[in-house]
């Protein structure tokens, strides 16, 4: 029984290989068999501002130039916005220019267009009283 079914004991989906129970892929849909779409929708933002942020808090602003599947990202005319030293979470207006940069995909948490972005107040923090 060696690299054929057991249709008794595991049923047709499934294969037994040198005593390990395999089971069969479903074969593959039209939609599905062909290459696969990409979930990043960043090729529309080439050339346009976008803010990234990072792990750890770091965000910054810059031309988007070039990705890749792993959201490393290349961004040109970025700027850095600093980061309050008594209150690490609280971003000031200070800013560090840092040109041409390349920042690595595991550290990228938010890549967002600049065009049509606007603060609003957090609807979920109560006015103090």
């Amino acid at each position: 029984r060696h690299g054929r079914e057991a249709p008794g004991v595991f049923g047709a989906s499934h294969q037994r290989v040198d005593g390990l129970r395999l089971r069969r892929r479903a074969p593959s849909s039209g939609a599905m068999a062909g290459k696969r779409d990409s979930v990043l929708a960043l090729e529309k933002y080439i050339d346009q501002e976008v803010s990234v942020k990072f792990q750890g808090g770091r965000e910054v602003r810059g031309i988007l130039k070039g990705f890749d599947q792993l959201v490393n990202v290349v961004l040109d005319d970025c700027v850095e916005y600093l980061r309050d030293p008594a209150d690490p979470y609280r971003v000031t207006d200070k800013t560090r220019r840092l040109g041409l940069v390349v920042c690595r995909g595991l550290q990228v948490t938010l890549v967002s267009p600049n065009d049509g972005m606007e603060e609003i107040a957090n609807p979920f923090v109560m006015a103090a009283s």
